[in-house]
């Protein structure tokens, strides 16, 4: 597994990538935005790790970035706690968040997870289903495509996506969908799952100011609807 370790602190990069490589990861590292994009288009990642505050380019620039033309697990390192700070980053694409000071353990810990989760082959659903209204979930490609254009999503989106199409109608809370997508030992606020959802809709929904896929349950969840908009 190959990562891309993007930090303008030298002291944070190399203690990292001391500990990734001790866990027989490959791991190339950047300083500063510029660098970092221009390595993740000219060489294979399976994941990116990302400073939020960056010399040039900022993380969340990068992440949004990168996500024009990759759905590669992104984690988010940043020396912000405040709560629209961790939303803002995951509404990027981001698909954890970590936050200074931790744990060099902590790191590798979490990267285990999200690979764990995005690398997870077992279908939510048929290999391929496809809906009236135009919209197929692809899960052998892990791909979605509405009316035969390819729609890109991150894989903590393409989860969330895949568990409400296994329950078609039927209503899925936040904390249920926290713990489908990332587990049970996630500890932040589940209103995470709200960022994710409105990129979600931004991507297939013909106007996601009025979904008619993804529904907004009030005080309870989520619930989809696999033929609206037909």
């Amino acid at each position: 597994m190959r990562i891309l370790l993007v930090d303008d602190e030298k002291k944070i990069t190399t203690v990292l990538k001391a500990y990734l490589q001790q866990e027989g990861f490959q791991v190339s590292t950047a300083i500063n935005g510029l660098v970092a994009l221009t390595m993740f288009k000219e060489n294979p990642f399976d994941l990116v790790i990302l400073d939020l505050m960056l010399p040039g380019l900022s993380g969340t620039e990068i992440c949004s970035e990168i996500r024009k033309i990759s759905s590669v697990p992104i984690i988010m390192l940043t020396a912000k706690i405040e709560e629209e700070d961790r939303i803002q980053g995951l509404s990027m694409g981001a698909d954890d968040y970590i936050t200074k000071p931790f744990s060099p353990r902590e790191v590798v810990a979490r990267v285990r997870a999200v690979l764990r989760r995005t690398n997870n082959d077992t279908a939510p659903l048929a290999d391929v289903i496809s809906y009236d209204n135009g919209l197929t979930i692809d899960n052998i490609q892990h791909e979605i495509r509405l009316n035969d254009q390819e729609i890109l999503l991150t894989p903590t989106e393409f989860k969330i996506l895949g568990a409400l199409a296994k329950n078609p109608g039927r209503v899925l809370s936040r904390s249920q969908l926290v713990e489908i997508v990332q587990g049970h030992n996630f500890e932040g606020d589940d209103r995470v799952i709200d960022a994710h959802i409105k990129k979600i809709r931004h991507k297939i929904e013909t106007r996601p100011s009025n979904p008619q896929i993804i529904v907004t349950v009030y005080g309870i969840g989520y619930k989809f609807n696999p033929n609206a908009g037909e």
